[in-house]
């Protein structure tokens, strides 16, 4: 979408003070922690981009405040390489990098905010190499601490770390399917049926490249089955969410030009962990 669309779109250009005003109308605090999601093109033309964003919404919570995203890692070796023929895969072990939270680059599909933020003076990136998040703020480097190596999406991970002190999550016109908190309502939930993957990416250890094992919940392709209780050409985690404001759970309202809502994120767990254990069966897989 060109420039002119996206001002026309937003009435004009979304400006640092702008956004932060539609963020306090939204609910937002001063001290709040919130992990945020962006879809820097639904908020219309952005004057300064990503840096507008991430600054509007450190006004608003304060030097109290912590803002935190997903990352992931963008050039992680594939999952599946270990299908490879044999001299494929013993050349990416010889010579693959080792994952680095100040270098590695996060996720494309994750958007442009979670690069920019990663990047800033003072931010903090959890050590979990496919399941990263970053922190900015008073509270970043408590929530990204000692990120499980296994599990990274279950207790002791920055997504429960966000639900414990209180968090909430902001999406800042994006779609609802992208709503990262709801692993962590599928790691917790007691369901059967549960999918799982094992794969192994290089990270450093004592300042040596080696190559580690991870097991997970299938965040890529659903924890679960989802079929018999979500329609095609549905997401679950946007069913669920919808099922959320359907309830009265959360907060509505437009952000620049972007329909935006903003959750407390115990709610969300609470929420998702109760919707997957009744449509999905209740009982331990």
């Amino acid at each position: 979408m060109d420039e002119l669309a996206l001002l026309k779109r937003s009435e004009g250009p979304v400006t640092r003070g702008r956004i932060a005003r539609d963020l306090t109308a939204l609910g937002l605090r001063e001290g709040d922690t919130v992990m945020f999601h962006t879809r820097m093109s639904a908020i219309g033309y952005v004057s300064g981009g990503p840096e507008t964003v991430v600054g509007a919404l450190r006004d608003v919570v304060g030097e109290r405040g912590t803002l935190m995203v997903t990352c992931g890692w963008n050039d992680a070796p594939p999952y599946d390489f270990t299908d490879w023929p044999e001299a494929w895969q013993a050349a990416l072990r010889a010579e693959h990098p080792a994952y680095d939270p100040l270098l590695s680059e996060a996720d494309h599909n994750n958007g442009r905010l979670p690069e920019a933020l990663r990047r800033m003076p003072g931010a903090v990136r959890s050590r979990h190499p496919d399941a990263s998040f970053a922190a900015l703020g008073a509270e970043a480097a408590e929530l990204m601490a000692d990120h499980p190596w296994d599990d990274p999406h279950g207790p002791g991970s920055p997504l429960a770390r966000l639900v414990e002190r209180g968090g909430r999550v902001l999406m800042l016109g994006a779609p609802l399917d992208t709503l990262t908190l709801l692993h962590h309502a599928e790691a917790l939930a007691q369901a059967p049926g549960k999918r799982f993957v094992d794969y192994e990416q290089p990270v450093s250890e004592n300042g040596q490249r080696v190559w580690r094992r991870f097991h997970d919940i299938d965040s890529s392709d659903g924890a679960f089955d989802y079929s018999s209780v979500v329609a095609d050409g549905h997401d679950p985690f946007e069913v669920i969410a919808r099922g959320m404001l359907a309830a009265g759970i959360g907060r509505g309202g437009t952000v620049g030009a972007a329909e935006s809502h903003l959750f407390e994120a115990a709610d969300v767990v609470e929420f998702g962990v109760a919707w997957l254990e009744r449509e999905l069966g209740g009982t331990p897989g």
